[in-house]
């Protein structure tokens, strides 16, 4: 199956699998390890603390350092409440498009890093072909960090990862780190009527949320370094996307929760932003139980994605541009597990098919065209470990 029709039939395999993130992806690891098994390859599980999902890793060659990972994520965002035009768990192909959830954001790629596998053990690879499929990735690239550290301990350390987000093959040597926080507000109920004896749950939300507002204004307004320069936008953003809180119109609300994440161009702390929004919640929750003592503010990190920033002579970025021919300066402002390899000590960079303009939307799909490119971009990859 060491072909591009061969990465096509995995795709379609892949797919058919709906491994929503909120959902286990135990049934596509399953599929996975038995047709690793098949070629003789032994592949490890890295389980979740719970036991419902599991990363997946493999080394294909000899156990020797030198060798490539090529990184990937087997969850996929929901289809709820989408309008698809064709079953979203069958690869459906038309107008030179391959239509399907996961088709771009990122089955596409693991389709044709399995492919791979064949091809390098046909070819006699000298060092090896490593693969790693991670899980939560959605949920803010969390699920890869057990597994990241164990192949850094277990396996021959590589000399580069190229993880594979949609990039239309272009060279990604920087993206923005992250932090997210779920901030959970409880208030004290009374009668709207007398809202200044209660404390309004939604209300001191506000305050937090009006802090976000005022630190985007003021970064868009800042000065510029020459690393956040060439990132769109070239600022730190703070972000609130859901809010939910309040039993009536006419009762001060009792509670509010609601996410806050930073997007932290490299360069920046993503601590000091941490610390900074601490200490406006401390502010805001020290007015509340002036009013009302059981009133208080909690705050969970939901995750940290470490930035990917730009190498000097970084062994992953001669490689991709070496097979590609992409010489041009490209870096993204989501984040992706490059950051967690890269904070791993690996070279590390995101090269892969597809446009991620097409990602997480209604109707999700690969070109034909790109994911043709990503097999030339294997075939290639194959055959410079085999000299």
């Amino acid at each position: 199956m060491s072909s591009l029709q061969g990465a096509r039939a995995i795709l379609d395999r892949l797919v058919a699998f709906p491994t929503v993130s909120r959902d286990s992806n135990l049934p596509l690891v399953d599929w996975v390890e038995d047709y690793l098994a098949g070629l003789g390859v032994t592949a490890h599980r890295v389980w979740n603390e719970e036991r419902t999902k599991a990363n997946l890793w493999c080394s294909v060659g000899p156990e020797v350092a030198g060798g490539v990972v090529l990184s990937g994520h087997s969850d996929v965002v929901p289809v709820d409440g989408q309008d698809w035009t064709s079953d979203p768990w069958t690869v459906t192909e038309r107008d030179g498009r391959l239509y399907g959830r996961g088709t771009c954001d990122m089955k596409g790629f693991v389709a044709l890093a399995l492919a791979a596998v064949p091809l390098a053990l046909k070819a006699g690879v000298k060092r090896p072909l490593q693969l790693a499929l991670s899980i939560d990735e959605e949920l803010g690239c969390v699920g890869c960090v057990p597994m990241v550290a164990e192949m850094a301990a277990r396996a021959p350390r590589a000399a580069a990862v190229i993880v594979g987000e949609p990039s239309r093959m272009r060279a990604v040597t920087g993206h923005k780190g992250g932090l997210m926080f779920r901030t959970e507000v409880r208030g004290f109920p009374v009668h709207s009527s007398i809202m200044h004896t209660g404390v309004n749950a939604i209300m001191e939300a506000a305050k937090l949320i009006e802090w976000a507002n005022a630190r985007n204004a003021e970064n868009r307004a800042g000065p510029r370094t020459a690393l956040a320069a060439v990132f769109d936008p070239p600022w730190t953003t703070v972000h609130v996307g859901q809010i939910a809180g309040g039993t009536a119109h006419n009762i001060t609300a009792e509670h509010c929760a609601f996410g806050l994440d930073f997007r932290v161009v490299p360069g920046e702390d993503p601590e000091a932003w941490a610390r900074a929004y601490g200490a406006r919640v401390r502010e805001v929750e020290a007015g509340m139980k002036a009013v009302r003592p059981e009133a208080a503010i909690t705050l969970t990190r939901v995750f940290d994605v470490p930035p990917l920033v730009p190498e000097a002579k970084g062994a992953a970025e001669a490689l991709a541009r070496s097979i590609t021919g992409d010489n041009g300066t490209h870096v993204v402002s989501y984040g992706t597990e490059a950051g967690h390899f890269q904070k791993a000590g690996y070279s590390t960079l995101v090269c892969g098919p597809g446009d991620i303009a097409q990602a997480h939307q209604a109707d999700e799909y690969i070109e034909v065209s790109e994911f043709a490119a990503g097999w030339r971009f294997m075939e290639a990859l194959v055959a410079g470990l085999a000299r």
